[in-house]
């Protein structure tokens, strides 16, 4: 299947409702995603952030509104064949063999756990894997096992994975997930590097922790209760008073050095200042 031509825009929503089970998850959603472009999607656990990845990247179907991915919308395609053109990052992969950093990049090809029976990849694609191996600072790992990398290790691994084909969009679902401080701060790094030499590409990462949110992060959709309370430009959506109402209680946000981080104040201190 090739992906038609429809400008830069690569992922589009537009007055999107999803109900499960008589329950609205999403509600009125908005949004354009264009080339070169890294989203994040912020709110607490529950207010449809994963729900709208999906979406996004072709898992599920709205049950109003319209929803294009790579120029196609969603129920006039195969879905199925439309995600092998969409990088997905799940740091929940489960890899049943006991492969090699290497082999798990690679299968990123077939997108299968595993090798497909008599599939075998070129020397060209050995060579890609490699490259994007040592892009994520994994050179060292290539040869390493499955079971005995470290969760960080398996995170940057994943991205190098979803790499493979060369997808023009690439969303990661909380990639950070059970990473201690040393491990977040080298996925965030691997995340600008793999930004930097992939200029075209366009990136969503879903996450709840401000903390995690890399550097080269160009824009923001905040959402509770599975509604769009802002988007738009990451510095005029990731402030103090909207992430505050994101979240239902007042958080102060700080900007340093283009990452961000969040505290919350106490009642004393808001009396006393």
């Amino acid at each position: 299947m090739s992906t038609r031509d429809h400008g830069d825009v690569v992922l589009s929503a537009e007055n999107v409702d999803l109900v499960r089970d008589g329950r609205l998850l999403l509600g009125d959603v908005n949004v354009q995603i264009e080339q070169g472009q890294h989203w994040v999607l912020l709110g607490a656990n529950g207010a449809g952030k994963s729900t709208l990845l999906s979406l996004l990247g072709a898992v599920s179907h709205p049950s109003r509104g319209a929803v294009h991915v790579l120029g196609h919308r969603l129920g006039r395609v195969d879905m199925r064949e439309l995600r092998a053109h969409i990088g997905h990052v799940n740091p929940r992969h489960v890899v049943e063999q006991p492969m090699t950093v290497r082999d798990v990049v690679l299968t990123g090809l077939t997108n299968t756990p595993g090798f497909v029976h008599r599939w075998q990849p070129t020397e060209a694609d050995r060579a890609r894997a490699d490259e994007l191996i040592a892009m994520m600072g994994m050179e060292q790992r290539a040869e390493a096992r499955w079971p005995v990398l470290s969760q960080g290790e398996r995170g940057r691994a994943l991205i190098a994975r979803a790499l493979m084909p060369e997808p023009p969009v690439l969303l990661l679902d909380e990639p950070a997930t059970g990473l201690d401080l040393a491990a977040r701060e080298q996925l965030l790094t691997a995340l600008d590097e793999m930004r930097a030499q992939h200029p075209s590409m366009a990136s969503i990462l879903v996450t709840h922790h401000i903390e995690e949110i890399p550097t080269t992060t160009t824009h923001a959709l905040l959402i509770r209760g599975g509604r769009v309370t802002a988007q738009g430009p990451a510095e005029s959506v990731i402030t103090t008073e909207r992430i505050s109402e994101c979240f239902d209680h007042r958080i102060d946000i700080l900007r340093i050095g283009g990452r961000y981080s969040a505290q919350s104040r106490s009642r004393q201190v808001e009396a006393i200042a």
